[in-house]
């Protein structure tokens, strides 16, 4: 009786399709499908790609600029460039002058910032929707006439360096990715962290950031997302008077060095300033938009999201071999890892928590998962992508991952079908493909002058 009262009172508040699921859910409920993105698309002359997309709900605009550049883009013995990039760009251009982009940001009552990625940065800013010409001009500025001189460079390089001490070197298992990436890679750029070596750091000289600044961060290898309240005419003429002005660049090189298959396990032990021992399996696996990536991704639900995950479970709660369990299915842009931490309980061995992390993936490989298992895996999924596009900013994250990392800007609402179709025989050959021994990197690391 209740139910039939709640799908009446929501049919009047015309939400019957969005909220009834909740009411009485039941696993075999089918999941909602969120509405798609209502865009338009542009190249330049220039090379630069636009994509617009109207939402009037809130009188606010979200500016996104793509540059198709990250640390897997640096070669050996110049790291961290791209990285020490985020911070140069807010240093001052022709017309603009150091810190005044943000500042003037904030100024209108907007918000702006940038992050790098292995294979990306991103510069954004969100404003009142009156200030989107402003911002236009600001990107378009930095584009075309950033302003580097040595004392910038020498000051945001050791801004960087401070930050990799806080965030790596100081920090209790900081610099575990950064382990876990040199000892599983032989010559990828992923082999590296975004964040750069010290080394590099040091050794970096102003014409070295010159010439990685002209060679990447440049109409033809950027893309630019605009997201909410405006008129679509009215701002393509905007960008055609700001950003096409822009030159366009020299073609952008993309000869990276291209990971071999791995034909061995590769099986190490290792002393850092850990506080207690630490073990990680990982295994090569596949790369963004591909289509093994999508049950991978749902594996990764199953395998080590959050503390109801197999490995959590298993590890922290039922043998208590250790204190912390977890992992992550990195995909991105070229094939990366799929791995598991476990931080070992006192008075556990390293080599029994071993056993038990690499058990949990080889039962994989020979027992389907259960259809429960699958189904609250896929809506979890479906929680955290419909949860994902909510703001202006979200919305134009999807849409410029679309562009710059699938190279296909209709997979931002594709992607949603492709990752419900995921069955358990998908999840098995994912597992029977890639957890191989010979395909798996063991870490054991104990702490420094332990026994």
């Amino acid at each position: 009786m209740v139910r039939k009262l709640v799908v009446r009172a929501l049919a009047v508040a015309g939400a019957l399709v969005l909220l009834f699921p909740l009411v009485g859910a039941t696993p075999s409920d089918p999941i909602v499908r969120p509405p798609k993105f209502n865009y338009t698309m542009d190249t330049l002359p220039n090379g630069l790609q636009v994509v617009y997309l109207e939402d009037h709900s809130t009188p606010i605009v979200h500016l996104a600029v793509w540059y198709h550049v990250g640390s897997k883009d640096e070669k050996v013995g110049r790291t961290g460039f791209a990285h020490l990039f985020e911070h140069l760009m807010f240093k001052g251009s022709k017309n603009v002058g150091p810190d005044e982009h943000p500042s003037a940001i904030t100024g209108v009552g907007g918000q702006s910032n940038a992050f790098t990625t292995e294979d990306e940065t991103v510069y954004w800013e969100t404003v009142p929707s009156q200030y989107l010409p402003f911002v236009l001009w600001l990107e378009a500025d930095r584009m075309a006439s950033l302003q580097i001189d040595e004392q910038k460079f020498k000051n945001e390089r050791e801004v960087v360096k401070e930050e990799r001490r806080m965030r790596f070197d100081n920090q209790p298992f900081g610099n575990l990715s950064e382990i876990l990436n040199d000892k599983a890679f032989t010559v990828s750029g992923y082999k590296h962290e975004t964040i750069g070596s010290m080394k590099d750091l040091e050794a970096a000289t102003i014409r070295d950031v010159i010439d990685f600044h002209d060679t990447y961060y440049v109409p033809n290898n950027a893309t630019v997302a605009i997201v909410g309240d405006f008129d679509s005419a009215m701002a393509k003429e905007l960008v055609q008077q700001y950003m096409a002005r822009v030159p366009r660049g020299k073609p952008v090189p993309r000869d990276l060095p291209k990971e071999p298959p791995q034909t061995a396990e590769r099986r190490l032990t290792l002393q850092e300033n850990w506080p207690l021992p630490a073990v990680i399996v990982a295994y090569h696996t596949a790369a963004d938009a591909t289509p093994d990536a999508y049950p991978t991704h749902v594996l990764d639900k199953i395998m080590t999201d959050g503390d109801s995950s197999r490995i959590y479970r298993s590890l922290v709660y039922e043998k208590r071999l250790a204190l912390a369990a977890f992992g992550e299915a990195k995909i991105i842009e070229q094939p990366n890892l799929m791995y598991a931490v476990a931080i070992v309980q006192p008075g556990n061995r390293p080599d029994d928590v071993l056993k038990e992390l690499i058990a949990q993936f080889d039962r994989l490989k020979t027992e389907p998962v259960s259809d429960a298992e699958l189904n609250r895996a896929k809506r979890q999924w479906a929680r955290d992508y419909i949860l994902g596009r909510e703001t202006v900013q979200q919305k134009a994250l999807h849409l410029a991952h679309a562009i710059v990392i699938h190279n296909d800007v209709k997979s931002a609402d594709g992607e949603f079908d492709l990752f419900q179709n995921v069955t358990t025989a998908d999840i098995m050959r994912i597992a029977q493909t890639y957890f191989k021994p010979e395909n798996r990197t063991v870490l054991t690391v104990m702490p420094r002058g332990g026994r």
